[in-house]
C-alpha cells in the first residue's frame, strides 16, 4: 500500500487519540437521530459542523438551535460551516456568515469550506482566518481543503482537512512530507464509500498518515450527485466501538 511507503510516515504514532469531525449531517427536521446520537456520552467527538444551505441559512432556525445547543450541554464543540467557493466569495460575504453563525447559533468556531490550498491565496485566507478570531475569543478553526495545500496553511488555522474524498483514492493516497513537522492534532480525514469490512485498514492510514480527526462512512457520494456526509454511516456503532470510548474535546 503506497501510504506504508510515504517518508513522513515514520514519525507517526499508532496510538494518536482517534476522534470524529462530523462534517455536517443533515438538517435536524431531516435526520433527528443522526443528531441524537452525537450527544450519547463516551463518543469521542472531536467537533461537529452546523451546515444550513451551506452557511448559516437565511434566518435563525429554531430546531437547528436546540439540537446544537444539546451537543454544547454536553460538552461538544460546534463549528459553523463557511463555503469559501475555493476563494471566489468575498471576504465580506464570508465573515457576515460567520456573524450569523456566532449570533443564531452561538458557533465555537468554524469550518472554511472549499478553501482555496495554493499560495497566491494564502495571504487571503489568512486574513479572514484573522477576522474570524476577532470575533470569537478562542475560535477553532478547520481550513477544508480537502488536499494537501501549501505548507504555509498549517500556520494559520487549529486544523487542516488534507483529505476529503472516496475509499477508492484513500486506500493508495501518500501523505505531504510537510506534515511530519505538525502534530497529527493538526489533520482531518472525510472519507466516504468506505466498506465495513475494509474499517481497519482506514483506520491504520489514518494513523500512518497522522490524522487524529476522521470521519469514514459507507455513504456516497453518487458519482458527485448526493452528499455522502448527510447520514450517519450504517456501521457507526462499530466504528465507534473501534475508536474507544473518549471525552469530546
Amino acid at each position: 500500500m503506497s501510504y506504508l511507503t510515504s517518508t513522513a510516515t515514520g514519525s507517526a504514532s499508532t496510538d494518536l487519540g482517534l476522534g470524529f469531525g462530523i462534517p455536517g449531517y443533515a438538517h435536524p427536521l431531516v435526520a433527528p437521530l443522526e443528531w441524537d446520537e452525537l450527544t450519547r456520552p463516551g463518543t469521542p467527538l472531536h467537533w461537529v459542523v452546523l451546515n444550513v444551505d451551506k452557511g448559516p441559512g437565511a434566518r435563525p432556525d429554531p430546531r437547528c438551535l436546540e439540537a446544537t445547543g444539546r451537543l454544547r450541554n454536553a460538552g461538544v464543540r460546534v463549528l459553523g460551516l463557511l463555503d469559501s467557493a475555493y476563494g471566489a466569495r468575498p471576504f465580506g460575504e464570508v465573515i457576515s456568515d460567520a456573524r450569523r453563525h456566532l449570533d443564531w447559533y452561538q458557533a465555537d468556531g468554524f469550518l472554511l469550506d472549499r478553501c482555496p490550498g495554493e499560495r497566491a491565496s494564502l495571504p487571503e485566507t489568512r486574513r479572514t482566518v484573522a477576522s474570524l478570531r476577532e470575533l470569537r475569543d478562542g475560535a477553532h478553526i478547520v481550513l477544508g481543503h480537502g488536499t494537501h495545500p501549501y505548507p504555509g496553511y498549517a500556520e494559520n488555522a487549529d486544523q487542516l482537512v488534507t483529505f476529503s474524498g472516496p475509499w477508492t483514492d484513500y486506500r493508495w493516497s501518500q501523505v505531504a512530507e510537510w506534515t511530519a513537522d505538525y502534530p497529527s492534532e493538526r489533520f482531518c480525514h472525510f472519507v466516504h464509500g468506505v466498506p465495513r469490512g475494509h474499517l481497519d485498514e482506514a483506520l491504520r492510514i489514518a494513523r500512518w498518515q497522522g490524522a487524529s480527526t476522521i470521519y469514514f462512512t459507507d455513504r456516497s457520494d453518487h458519482g458527485g450527485t448526493a452528499d455522502p456526509w448527510e447520514a450517519m454511516p450504517g456501521y457507526w456503532d462499530e466504528i465507534v466501538s473501534r475508536i474507544g470510548t473518549g471525552v469530546s474535546e
